[in-house]
């Protein structure tokens, strides 16, 4: 009995919490208080509940009675009984810890909200966990001892004794606006004052900062700050490397440009920790993984270290099997399908040449055509003029050489989201012309949006804000959708559920879909052909015409120098390792994209 005492955890998630709307529903359903025990109680300072841990039953009668979806009661295996850190009383507890290993590159993949970033910040020394004891004072020495015979805990012990220099690229960039003033090029003298100026130019021009030197840092796009975000922790003299989501922001081309980058880091003898939902990227980067699995912001344990392409498998598959333990009740597949034979599908839209300048930068598109029930991926790098043809079709901006009207009703997702003060998110599907029993019966399961609809839009993450505006814009009625980078802010095992989502809504309405991306695997997953873009950027961009999914990929991977391969357990496209044996073999065939055999 003690030790499922030991092992129950009670959450409540102060955003969620409403009180003064509900009137303390858990505490008045709750059997406990009844009986005049204090298992719920009402904190006079915060206003809040307080779920007493010792007192709780489990009876799940207050998560049922909450309207807001705020309390979690979760019962444990007792491997997971003593918990790394935790954030406060009935607040999110993170179990075990990923393992730093030298001359290697170890990805942490996970759903987001399980506690990827808090453990970062505690192997770089910005958190010293508690190991759930809130009213003692947290110190290292306690959890040196916690991972007695742990891989880990050499880790820790020259932690504590200062042994180690450790340097991290934060998942939040913006913090660069605040930190660092004044130009590029000064700031990276300034961080890199004890390199030599050879290998400071290295750094620069492999992440392809050359031309940003001049500009002042508070007028840099989100793809160049993050660029010079891993170019300072990179400079910095440290024995551990830590980089939390480095391909947000960036395109395709920088993406793959910085997973060489870190890469070449772990190849001097450093070691490598690494956040990233772009699965393709953390394929070609990682040696090693750890699988987060739990409940979003609830809790989240860290599974044992595993191989790169087991660990990405079975976050995929939702069984850990050296653990033994299923954490999704789905299987998360990427499926093989055969050419779209577009031709046979009835045409939806035929569009014609268009060109459009801004300024200095000017963009040509072939003329093209799109079928019911098609979705076609848009593939090219940043600055290229992907965002311009999407606002073209959606007439948010007009051709310089053609009067463009589809005469098609129209839903379109632009690639900046904003949201009104004040406004829920319940309120957004109530609107006219959302189709609501689509978002009841499809989207909203599957973009995971229930515990969200009674939340204030302005207080919701990046990621449920752009889960919120995909359902929006599928959930409008339209011919014509058009998605501009979906899969931005949001978990791997999301980016998966969206392409499923996207690509359900436009077959089973016999519609249309243009989606623009950067993420290889989402533009695999949802896409029946390809439209690629070519050119300068910033300059010059060129719009090819719409190809087959192999012939459109195969021409983009070769731009990009890289090679893929279908897993044969999974399915999912795999990065090749640049120069190896397959890599060499399917380039001397000219086979970038996987085989079609």
């Amino acid at each position: 009995m003690e030790e499922k005492k030991k092992t129950r955890i009670a959450v409540l998630q102060y955003k969620k919490c409403q009180p003064h709307l509900c009137n303390y529903a858990c505490i008045r359903a709750c059997p406990g208080v009844r009986m005049g025990q204090e298992t719920i109680v009402k904190n006079e300072e915060t206003k809040k509940p307080v779920i007493s841990e010792e007192l709780c039953t489990g009876c799940g009668i207050c998560i049922h009675k909450c309207p807001f979806g705020a309390i979690s009661i979760v019962n444990l295996s007792a491997s997971l009984s003593t918990p790394l850190h935790q954030y406060g009383k009935n607040a999110f507890r993170l179990y075990n810890s990923p393992t730093p290993r030298k001359n290697a590159v170890v990805g942490l993949i996970g759903k987001n909200g399980l506690g990827k970033t808090t453990v970062l910040k505690i192997l770089s020394k910005e958190i010293i966990p508690n190991l759930g004891e809130l009213k003692e004072e947290a110190s290292l020495e306690k959890v040196i001892n916690y991972f007695k015979g742990k891989e880990v805990q050499a880790f820790f012990e020259k932690l504590k004794n200062e042994q180690v220099r450790v340097s991290l690229k934060p998942q939040n960039i913006e913090v660069l606006l605040e930190e660092e003033k004044g130009k590029v090029g000064e700031a990276l003298k300034k961080a890199g004052k004890e390199k030599q100026t050879k290998e400071l130019n290295e750094i620069i021009k492999s992440l392809e900062l050359e031309e940003i030197l001049e500009r002042e840092i508070s007028k840099l796009s989100g793809g160049e700050l993050q660029r010079l975000a891993i170019a300072l922790a990179s400079i910095k003299e440290a024995d551990y490397y830590f980089f939390d989501e480095p391909s947000s922001f960036l395109d395709v081309k920088h993406r793959l440009n910085a997973a060489k980058f870190i890469s070449a880091l772990s190849e001097k003898e450093k070691s490598i920790l690494l956040v990233e939902h772009d699965l393709a990227v953390l394929d070609i980067l990682s040696d090693y993984t750890h699988v987060f699995f739990g409940q979003q912001h609830v809790f989240g344990a860290v599974s044992s270290i595993k191989s790169s392409r087991n660990g990405i498998n079975e976050f995929l598959e939702g069984y850990l099997r050296e653990e033994n333990i299923r954490f999704r009740d789905t299987e998360l597949r990427f499926i093989v399908r055969p050419p779209s034979q577009s031709r046979k599908k009835r045409l939806l839209l035929e569009y014609p040449f268009l060109q459009k300048k801004l300024g200095s930068f000017s963009l040509e598109t072939e003329k093209g055509q799109i079928m019911q029930g098609e979705t076609i991926g848009i593939l090219g790098p940043n600055a290229i003029g992907k965002t311009t043809f999407v606002k073209m079709l959606a007439s948010v901006i007009s051709p310089d050489n053609t009067k463009l009207s589809l005469n098609l009703k129209i839903s379109y997702k632009p690639q900046t989201l904003s949201v009104e003060k004040g406004e829920k998110v319940s309120d957004l599907f109530r609107q006219k012309g959302i189709d609501s029993e689509l978002f009841k019966t499809q989207i909203k399961k599957k973009l995971g949006l229930s515990e969200l609809m009674e939340l204030e839009c302005s207080s919701l993450s990046g990621g449920e804000l752009q889960k919120v505006a995909i359902a929006l814009c599928l959930c409008r009625e339209a011919d014509l959708y058009l998605l501009d980078e979906p899969s931005a802010f949001i978990d791997a095992e999301d980016r998966i559920n969206t392409a499923d989502a996207i690509k359900e809504v436009i077959e089973k309405k016999q519609k249309a879909a243009f989606v623009v991306d950067h993420d290889i695997l989402f533009i695999d997953c949802v896409s029946d052909r390809l439209i690629v873009f070519e050119g300068t950027p910033a300059q010059k961009g060129k719009a090819l015409e719409p190809k087959e999914m192999h012939e459109g990929m195969n021409l983009f991977l070769k731009n990009m120098n890289i090679t893929f391969r279908r897993d044969p357990t999974t399915g999912r496209p795999r990065a090749n390792k640049l120069n190896s044996a397959k890599d060499k073999e399917q380039k001397q065939k000219g086979e970038y994209y996987y085989s079609l055999s």
